[in-house]
């Protein structure tokens, strides 16, 4: 129990004279975008390192596609889980602790997995480092969804939502890294040793809602309220409530969950197999395998800081912003297809359109489980929309490492590839047919 309490959300403090709350919210506001955004940066280096040192376990443990697949699949189906279990619960928790937490318990993971030998023990840990990192993203948007209103959502949003690229590209470079100077253990034991740091940083520099400490609503402060429930912003929802009526009736939420499965797909497929692809097709190196990772993730830095403004300035209709953004995706891995044996410039170049228009639908999605829900279910909508985001990097983590080694025996590499790369070309298409049916949506509030 008493661990428990430690996740226990504090009570809202009587509210601080006016000059106070003026001189203190901006400075507070800072300090949970930076926190939360380092902090989720960083849970990223603890969870996409093994996809970069893939083929070097392969060669070292004598690990077939399927069983990489496998690995990969389990940690994402249990990411996903993890996202909408833990997504709930972060609901009712305390961000300031919850967060560190769920950090310390990955970084540990982290280092149990360098540290064994055996295919069933780095299978089941890296099940449960998947289900622990659940703990990154609700407990963020949380915070964002408290001390950010509704106008400047999609640009905060997008601004915050760069921490996926900047530690997913940091991920693959440090992984390689470490593997190629220090040994393979060292991709685990050193991402692991980071996450422990920052989780120190996070307990210093992360504060619960506003209310928590003295100050106002955030729509109070900005005079900004979601235009269908401007009264009702703070009323706090039974579970039942926000779940069943918030979440399981809420039919546009279900089509934003699928839309994301089929996104999810296009973005991982690449970051997961993209470097194995290019080292079995290209030749190419592990230091050119986590280049390409840290490639397709700073190119959607941009992107995404700018289509999330777009999306604001659209009234919030990210619904439409991200279909469009997923046309030159369809078209980047058809050309991957019919180009085959081009330089290694030209890949270079087609991850970084997957990257610059894959990541604005990712952020927006997101965004659009707190647009079309109340802001108290905000972990819940987000874990349901990431749980089904990571049931398509499961069925391509898994579906993939299956193909590549049934057609790898009546075909030779580049055509088993071949069938991966026009999979995902199918679910590309499928993703831009579901968020059709989202081009009018604004949030709801």
């Amino acid at each position: 129990m008493k661990l428990l309490s430690l996740f226990t959300p504090p009570p809202p403090k009587p509210q601080l004279p006016p000059e106070k709350v003026k001189r203190l919210y901006p400075r507070l506001r800072w300090s949970i975008l930076e926190a939360t955004f380092i902090g989720y940066a960083t849970f990223y280096i603890v969870r996409n390192n093994l996809s970069t040192v893939a083929k070097d376990m392969q060669v070292v443990f004598s690990y077939d596609h399927s069983q990489i697949g496998s690995i990969l699949a389990v940690s994402a189906f249990a990411y996903g889980l993890g996202k909408f279990v833990l997504g709930s619960v972060s609901d009712r928790s305390n961000v300031r602790t919850f967060m560190p937490f769920g950090l310390v318990l990955t970084a540990l993971l982290n280092f149990g997995f360098g540290a064994c030998h055996n295919y069933t023990v780095h299978f089941w840990l890296w099940a449960l480092n998947g289900f622990i990192q659940g703990a990154g993203w609700p407990p963020c948007g949380r915070s964002i969804g408290h001390w950010f209103s509704v106008s400047e959502r999609g640009t905060i949003f997008s601004i915050w939502n760069i921490a996926h690229n900047v530690g997913g590209g940091i991920a693959g470079v440090l992984a390689a890294y470490a593997a190629s100077h220090f040994g393979l253990q060292n991709a685990f034991f050193i991402p692991g040793t980071i996450a422990i740091i920052c989780a120190v940083y996070l307990l210093w520099r992360l504060r619960d809602t506003p209310q928590s400490v003295g100050l106002p609503p955030i729509e109070e402060y900005r005079n900004d309220y979601p235009p269908e429930a401007p009264l009702h912003c703070e009323v706090e929802l039974s579970t039942k409530v926000l779940f069943v009526d918030y979440i399981l009736k809420n039919k546009l939420l279900w089509v934003v969950a699928f839309a994301n499965f089929f996104v999810y797909i296009a973005r991982y497929s690449m970051l997961d197999w993209g470097p194995m692809f290019l080292r079995e097709v290209k030749g190419a190196n592990i230091t050119t395998g986590g280049f390409s990772v840290m490639v397709l993730e700073f190119a959607g830095i941009p992107s995404t800081i700018l289509f999330g403004w777009i999306s604001d300035k659209l009234q919030g209709r990210r619904g439409m912003v991200s279909l469009l953004c997923m046309i030159p995706v369809v078209i980047a891995f058809y050309a991957i297809v019919v180009y085959p044996h081009t330089s290694m410039w030209f890949y270079y170049a087609m991850f970084s359109v997957i990257g610059f228009f894959v990541y604005p639908p990712v952020m927006m999605l997101g965004v659009m489980g707190l647009d079309l829900t109340n802001k108290k279910a905000v972990g819940t909508a987000a874990g349901f929309i990431g749980m089904f985001g990571y049931l398509g990097r499961t069925a391509q983590a898994k579906g993939f490492g299956v193909i590549l080694d049934h057609f790898r025996a009546t075909l030779d590499v580049v055509g088993s590839w071949n069938i991966v790369l026009y999979t995902i070309v199918a679910c590309t298409l499928l993703s831009v047919v579901l968020l059709a049916f989202t081009w009018k949506v604004k949030p709801r509030g």
